[in-house]
């Protein structure tokens, strides 16, 4: 279905308001109970909205006035609410956390109730920024790494490259100490952390530091005997004692987690940590029985911009990474499970839909470009959605790739052996680019006889672009490889369980080969209470690694490449959580409103309240916030990407009732460089807790209150172009907001000022 406008969009929305009302409360407990609700409902979160750096409908201002008012922006590194509300840092990088530290890139949040106004708050780290990491390790963390000395023995060693097979030195090679002991800091400051809160008489938020208190980083296990567990068919390719590819010899135990990003909350109190960017520490791809690529395949590598490879001198197997990881924050024991069915890709986020007498439903989205939408069912179904004991219905079940069609509906496609391939087009494709798995070294023919795969030099099968995985960019060489190969099961090798396991391993890939619809990086993946399936796809580009369907995503005008990003929202067919069916319809899209866009750019995490208003944070990347925009075409005069006009990332509400319906208003706008995650409401809805991610980036510290002033080509709601005149700090000094300080991410609660 084509793209609809916003009022359209906010109109649907307030019709189901009634359905909303009882809302989970994405990131937060699921446990509502009916006086709860009451109190819910008469609590509210209302505000006058904030001044962004480009005009917006809502202002009602006409042509003349918008030029006038928007002539002149001064960008703030901090984060900016709206009159009447404050906020408070709950806790930052560096902070202690049982045993361990507080982590970096705090991202996904989920608040899980013990009491009134006192409960347990998981935090995600995702990454680390190695600008501000690098710059501020001693100051933050009270000791130094060699950095210096590990940046100039790296490049004499690795002839100018910076990077290095780390885990193939020899023990005594010196640089071997310094980027293990770098590498050991970085993991650590990646995972996830369980702390305790609680709110105080003067409505103020602390931590009450309580037994249960930990972290699970990027290294638990490796020194402390704190392993991941892991669950489903996988667990063969993990326990595997030989095979085509590397293994750790350490069978089901898993060492860490890392990049973790968005998650989920399940109705029975346990959390679930998305681990999405894993491939920029340990080898992605795999063989055809599930084995990783040897670590080599992924040096470590350090320069001014990136500290990447991280697994590399620990031998991390690369198949062990790219889960979802459930954690119940109330049992101190419990360092995380790794539930394989769920599949292993650049997870984001996790839609948890639970109905007493069905099955499980789990949805999910690989967040790249040409990633795909995912959902998991259970082979039994749930009794009580409450009961801890639902956690054993993630380890049977079935994995399916969700295929669009252009007409507004789809199908659920199953990753198992017997599925048939049938990849999509590449001309269908933004950026012509498809990757298929490779498949065995051999295959065979109806009659049984066996055949070597033809090279990529007979020009019978696409180029091959790693050892395991085949680069398409060309209609014709799909018929070559759906001649060679029937089904998923000719791409995997081993018994009818280890091919399972090793699709499942392959996720991607493998929904690459049976035709899932490559998609527009899917972030956030929220369920509403009615079942509706909300969805945002960040951004419409491509690169390397594919693109998404133009026939699904474009613009306002129909232009692909479209950067801005959309929501969709996808229907079961039935409303049932088993269906095989659905219809889907694009109900928001990013972008300036004089061309049909809402005024905000590529957004991320949505969050339902408990009276249907839509919450929602955008992800533009930290390279275009706040870039000039002097002129709106570039080479030979097609239009440019103009997304340093939108400012910083920001916090966006849609109201669906009530005075003011129908616009997106601006309810905060974060410091600079940053990104702005995990929005979460306790039960009561009087405190919102948002993470702040990686301040300072790409500047680090802001030093002498240093600035620049920048010109934007702005249009008016109804297209004027007028040039802005802009105010960007450099860097960062959040949260301390003192002189010369430095960027610390750093978790927040938000609330109405209090009169206490």
């Amino acid at each position: 279905m084509g793209i609809t406008s916003h009022r359209h969009f906010l109109l649907w929305m307030a019709g189901s308001t009634s359905a909303l009302a009882l809302s989970s409360l994405a990131g937060c407990n699921n446990k509502i109970t009916e006086n709860s609700v009451k109190q819910i409902q008469n609590a509210g979160f209302s505000f006058n909205p904030i001044n962004g750096p480009i005009p917006l409908e809502s202002l009602g201002l006409k042509a003349s006035q918008q030029q006038e008012k928007y002539r002149n922006y001064e960008v703030v590194d901090d984060l900016i609410l709206p009159e009447g509300y404050q906020y408070q840092v709950i806790a930052s990088w560096g902070d202690k956390v049982g045993d361990s530290r507080f982590g970096y890139n705090n991202d996904y949040l989920s608040f899980i109730p013990t009491g009134d106004d006192e409960g347990y708050l998981s935090v995600n780290f995702e990454y680390i920024s190695a600008v501000p990491w690098v710059q501020t390790y001693e100051q933050v963390i009270g000791k130094s790494l060699p950095f210096t000395e590990l940046q100039v023995a790296l490049k004499d060693k690795s002839s100018g490259k910076n990077e290095v097979n780390a885990y193939a030195l020899p023990d005594d090679e010196p640089i071997k100490a310094k980027i293990e002991k770098i590498c050991a800091e970085a993991l650590i400051d990646q995972g996830l952390g369980i702390i305790s809160i609680r709110k105080t008489a003067n409505g103020k938020w602390e931590r009450t530091n309580s037994s249960s208190d930990r972290r699970i980083s990027g290294i638990s296990g490796l020194r402390d005997g704190r392993y991941l567990k892991a669950t489903g068919p996988a667990v063969e390719i993990f326990q595997k004692k030989v095979g085509q590819g590397y293994i750790d010899n350490l069978g089901d135990r898993i060492i860490g987690s890392f990049g973790n990003c968005a998650g989920g909350t399940t109705p029975w109190g346990t959390v679930l940590s998305a681990e999405e960017n894993f491939q920029v520490q340990v080898p992605e791809t795999v063989y055809a029985d599930g084995t990783s690529l040897d670590p080599s395949a992924k040096p470590f590598g350090f320069n001014k911009k990136s500290i990447s490879g991280q697994g590399n001198i620990f031998g991390l197997a690369g198949n062990k990474y790219g889960w979802i990881v459930e954690v119940d924050p109330t049992n101190p024991n419990d360092y995380g499970t790794k539930h394989t069915w769920l599949g292993r890709y650049r997870h984001e986020a996790v839609g948890v839909r639970v109905e007493a007498g069905k099955p499980l439903a789990f949805y999910s989205g690989c967040d790249r470009k040409g990633g795909h939408i995912y959902k998991f069912i259970s082979k039994d179904p749930v009794h009580d959605p409450n009961d801890k004991s639902n956690s054993q219905l993630l380890s049977q079940g079935m994995l399916y790739v969700a295929k669009f069609t252009a007409d507004g509906t789809g199908r659920w496609i199953p990753l198992k052996p017997d599925t048939e391939i049938e990849p999509d087009l590449p001309s269908n494709i933004v950026g012509n680019i498809i990757r298929l798995p490779k498949g065995p070294l051999t295959t065979s023919n109806k009659q049984g006889e066996k055949r070597a795969l033809p090279n990529s030099s007979e020009k019978k099968l696409p180029e091959t672009s790693k050892n395991t995985d085949l680069l398409v960019t060309r209609d014709e060489q799909i018929t070559k490889y759906k001649q060679i190969f029937k089904t998923l099961g000719d791409l995997y090798t081993g018994t009818p369980s280890e091919k399972q396991g090793a699709i499942l391993v392959d996720a991607h890939y493998a929904a690459n080969a049976v035709g899932g619809t490559c998609t527009a990086r899917p972030e956030d993946t929220e369920i509403a209470p009615n079942g509706d399936l909300f969805i945002t796809f960040t951004s419409g580009s491509s690169d390397e690694d594919g693109g998404p369907d133009a026939q699904i995503f474009k613009g306002p005008n129909s232009e692909t490449p479209y950067e801005y990003g959309w929501v969709m929202r996808l229907k079961e067919d039935g409303n049932d959580l088993v269906a095989n069916t659905f219809s889907w319809e694009i109900i928001a899209t990013g972008g300036e409103p004089n061309t049909g866009g809402m005024g905000f750019a590529n957004p991320d995490n949505l969050l339902i309240d408990s009276q249907g208003n839509v919450w929602m944070v955008t992800d533009i990347s930290t390279g275009k916030l706040n870039n000039a925009v002097k002129s709106r075409t570039s080479y030979k005069e097609k239009p440019k990407t103009v997304s340093g006009i939108f400012g910083n990332n920001s916090i966006w509400y849609i109201p669906t009732s009530g005075e003011g319906a129908l616009e997106p208003l601006l309810f905060g706008i974060g410091p600079m460089e940053c990104e702005i995650t995990g929005p979460c409401f306790t039960p009561q809805e009087d405190t919102m807790f948002v993470s702040v991610q990686h301040p300072g980036e790409i500047n680090g510290i802001r030093n002498n209150q240093a600035s620049e002033t920048r010109e934007y080509a702005i249009y008016t709601t109804t297209g004027q172009e007028f040039v802005q005149t802009r105010t960007v700090p450099i860097g960062s000094n959040w949260p301390s907001k003192n002189f010369d300080f430095p960027p610390k991410p750093a978790v927040v609660a938000i609330g109405k000022v209090s009169s206490k």
